[in-house]
């Protein structure tokens, strides 16, 4: 399969620069890996609104939900110059199709950001997002948005890379739609989107149908609206089983039994969470290549990114989607 490159904007000190608070660079595998198969920007809102490098840390203080941004040892509060330059500066950004921000920052994290009830020294906090984070996803609805620390789970990875890359797919076909093309495109993701969500996948079709006859930019727009609900949460392993299920009916009778006992053993491994789902899937590959199975090589969902991105290491950290 042909995969487009995602537009990504990454916070610049994931190995980027080293701009960092205390001036350095964060290195991470995840990151690294996934730069030669995208189009890449990179952002740093706290050296974009001229803090420099070194500076005093910034944090996030008061009502979480609509909390200041403070640098506590100035007493310098930066609220309006983040929210005006995350305005600004999102407004320049051409249809990205992800983001990659740091994990804990104050202006860039998307989620699970310290907000202090005030600006002393041990004060209690509960969690919210970034003010650049929570911008870039009320900005970018259908954008797949993760920060590097959770990137190292392979569940998220996954889920992150096929939303990056279907939403990639999806982009190409807008430039150049035709009622043909929105068709090809739900049919090529049937499988996937089963695995996701099956009603949402019903609900596509029947956009996909179009009975009223709707211009194809509104379809396209209902579709784009679709497509972000039925990709909003990873699958359930359930979901994903029944769809290898489904497709090991159409090799069952090329395969010994041998065979299908070791490849059942995968599913139930992948229900456990002993093996992420690239193992039963890369099985069902190999006999989708082998038996030459055209119906389901054309599916996205056996390559939904490219295969190189597949990895099996996981840090145990942020296994929770």
């Amino acid at each position: 399969m042909n995969h487009p490159k995602p537009r990504v904007i990454f916070s610049r000190c994931l190995g980027f620069e080293h701009c960092r608070y205390n001036g350095n660079i964060i290195q991470e595998d995840a990151v690294e890996h996934l730069k030669p198969y995208v189009e890449i920007e990179t952002v740093c809102p706290e050296v974009e609104i001229d803090l420099g490098v070194p500076r005093d840390p910034i944090r996030l203080v008061g009502d979480p939900s609509d909390p200041r941004l403070v640098q506590p040892t100035t007493g310098l509060d930066v609220t309006d110059r983040m929210r005006d330059y995350a305005d600004d500066r999102l407004g320049q950004l051409a249809a990205p199709d992800g983001f990659v921000l740091k994990f804990g920052s104050p202006s860039c994290g998307p989620r699970e950001v310290k907000c202090y009830v005030n600006e002393k020294k041990g004060a209690a906090s509960t969690k919210t997002h970034g003010m650049f984070g929570g911008a870039v996803i009320e900005r970018f609805p259908n954008a797949a948005v993760e920060d590097e620390g959770r990137l190292k789970n392979f569940d998220i990875r996954q889920h992150f890379l096929t939303r990056l890359f279907t939403q990639a797919r999806f982009r190409g076909l807008r430039q150049a739609a035709s009622m043909a093309r929105l068709v090809g495109f739900h049919a090529q993701h049937k499988l996937l989107l089963m695995a996701y969500n099956q009603t949402r996948m019903r609900a596509l079709g029947r956009i996909v149908a179009n009975p009223d006859k709707q211009p194809l930019d509104h379809l396209l727009g209902l579709y784009a609206e679709g497509l972000r609900v039925a990709l909003a949460k990873a699958p359930r392993r359930v979901s994903a089983i029944n769809v290898l299920m489904h497709a090991l009916g159409y090799v069952s009778d090329e395969l010994s039994s041998a065979e299908k006992a070791f490849f059942l053993d995968s599913l139930e491994q992948y229900r456990n969470g002993h093996v992420p789902l690239s193992v039963p899937t890369s099985l069902m590959r190999s006999w989708i290549i082998r038996f030459d199975v055209d119906y389901l090589a054309d599916q996205a969902y056996f390559e939904p990114y490219p295969q190189d991105l597949v990895e099996v290491l996981d840090s145990g950290k942020g296994r929770r989607l």
